[in-house]
C-alpha cells in the first residue's frame, strides 16, 4: 500500500519497502482529546508527494469485478472453522471473569458486543491451511492460544482507543468508558494487554513474542501519530500508511505469521504469510476510512465521518486535497464555521478522493491474493482469498 521509511525503525526488516523519511514535528494535542494541531502546520498538501503511492491500478486483475462478482457471506467464509470460533468465544469471557470479577461485566459487554472475530479467524485459518503443509491432523494449543492473545490485543485496543477518541458507540452499542467510567476503561484495557502479554510469554516461542511485543508497541507509535498529525494537510499518503501498518495492519501481519511459525513451515511460507496480513490489514483500513464517508451512522456503528471532524485525515481527504483549494482551507479553519464540516464531506466526494482510495484498497487486496499463492488449494485458503473479497465488497 505504500512506500517508505521511518526514522530509527527499520521497516525492511519488517516486510515494508523504504523510501522517504517522515516528519515528526507536530505536537501531541494535550490531554488527547482536544482535536487541534499544532500552530506551525499549515494546510498546504503537496500533490507531488501523494500521486505516486495507489496511482496504479490492481495488478494482476486477480480479483473479479463488475457483474461476474457474487455477494460473500462471512458466515460461510467461516464456516470451515466454526467450533474452533465458538471455542474461543467461551474462552475469552471465562478468561476475563474468572481472573478478575470486577471485570467480569465489563468482559460481556465487551466481547458481547457483536463483530465477526476477523482477527482470530484469520489465526485459525492460517494456522489449519499451514497445518496442512506440516502434516498436522489437529491444531496445537499454541495455535489456540494465539488466536485468544490476539483478540485480547485488538479488544485492548479497542477500549483504549474510545477512551483518547471519546467515543460513545462501537459496533452500535454504547463503549466501555460510556457505561463504566474512564477509570475501568482504562483499566479494562490495561488488564486484557497484561494478560494477553502474560498467556504470550507462556507460549516460549521468542520469534512470536517479538512479533507480537512489537505490535503492542507499534500501538501506541499510531496513536501518537495520528495525535501529532490532526488537522494537517501536510500529511502525505506514506505518513497515513505508515499509521494505519501500526494501528491495524501489524497486528494482522503478526498473527498470520504466528500461526504459520507455530505449524512449523518453511521460513518463506511464513514470510509470505506475514506479507498477506499486512497488505490485508492496509486494505481493510483503507476500506474503513472509505466507509466513513459512504455510509450513514447507523450502518457503520458509530458517527459517520467522524476521523474527518476530529481531524484525522485520512486516504479519501489526502487525495481529495490534492482538487480541491477549498477543503484545504476549510481543514485550516479546523470546521469553525457552522457547516463546515459537510461542506467537505461534499468535496471529498466529489473530488474523486473516494475512487482513488478504492483502487488503493484494490491494490493492496491484489497483493495479498498473490501472497497466498504459497499455500495449496484447500477449503481454509479458500476462505482466506474470500475474506480479502468481502473486504471489498464493502464498497462496492
Amino acid at each position: 500500500m505504500c512506500s517508505l521509511t521511518f526514522p530509527g525503525l527499520d521497516l525492511s526488516k519488517r516486510r515494508f519497502d523504504a523510501v522517504g523519511f517522515l516528519r515528526r514535528s507536530y505536537q501531541r494535542p494535550e490531554g488527547g482529546l482536544l482535536y487541534r494541531r499544532a500552530e506551525s502546520v499549515r494546510c498546504k498538501a503537496s500533490a507531488a508527494q501523494n500521486v505516486a503511492i495507489g496511482s496504479s491500478g490492481p495488478v494482476g486483475g486477480l480479483l473479479v469485478s463488475g457483474d461476474a462478482k457474487s455477494i460473500i457471506s462471512v458466515s460461510d467464509l467461516l464456516e470451515v472453522i466454526a467450533d474452533d470460533l465458538q471455542n474461543l468465544n467461551k474462552n475469552l469471557k471465562s478468561i476475563i471473569g474468572a481472573e478478575n470479577p470486577v471485570l467480569a461485566s465489563a468482559a460481556e459487554q465487551i466481547f458481547g458486543a457483536g463483530g465477526k472475530r476477523l482477527r482470530p479467524a484469520l489465526v485459525f485459518l492460517a494456522s489449519r491451511a499451514t497445518a496442512e503443509i506440516a502434516g498436522l491432523k489437529e491444531l496445537r494449543t499454541q495455535h489456540q492460544r494465539l488466536a485468544e492473545i490476539i483478540e485480547m490485543i485488538h479488544t485492548a485496543s479497542l477500549i483504549h482507543d474510545d477512551v483518547l477518541d471519546d467515543s460513545g458507540i462501537r459496533r452500535g452499542k454504547k463503549t466501555i468508558h460510556q457505561i463504566y467510567g474512564t477509570r475501568v476503561a482504562v483499566l479494562a484495557g490495561d488488564f486484557m494487554f497484561a494478560h494477553s502479554s502474560w498467556y504470550l510469554a507462556n507460549l516460549e516461542n521468542l520469534d512470536v513474542i517479538k512479533l507480537i511485543s512489537q505490535v503492542i508497541k507499534d500501538f501506541a507509535s499510531g496513536e501518537i501519530k495520528q495525535a501529532s498529525s490532526l488537522f494537517d494537510c501536510d500529511l502525505t499518503l506514506e505518513d497515513y500508511m505508515l499509521k494505519s501498518y501500526y494501528k491495524t495492519a501489524s497486528l494482522v501481519a503478526a498473527s498470520t505469521k504466528s500461526a504459520a511459525i507455530f505449524s512449523e513451515v518453511d521460513y518463506n511460507i511464513c514470510e509470505q504469510m506475514y506479507e498477506y496480513g499486512k497488505n490485508l490489514g492496509l486494505s481493510f483500513q483503507v476500506v474503513d476510512d472509505i466507509l466513513d464517508f459512504t455510509q450513514s451512522s447507523e450502518q457503520l456503528g458509530k458517527p459517520a465521518a467522524s476521523d474527518l471532524a476530529k481531524g484525522n485525515l485520512t486516504a479519501p481527504v489526502i487525495f481529495a486535497l490534492e482538487k480541491e483549494p477549498k477543503l484545504r482551507e476549510i481543514i485550516d479553519s479546523e470546521f469553525s464555521e457552522v457547516g463546515s464540516l459537510d461542506t467537505a464531506i461534499e468535496l471529498v466526494l466529489k473530488s474523486g478522493g473516494v475512487d482513488r482510495a478504492q483502487a488503493l484498497a484494490k491494490e493492496k487486496a491484489e497483493l495479498a491474493i498473490q501472497n497466498l499463492n504459497c499455500l495449496p488449494q484447500s477449503r481454509y485458503k479458500s476462505s482466506l482469498e474470500g475474506i480479502v473479497k468481502y473486504n471489498l465488497e464493502r464498497i462496492d
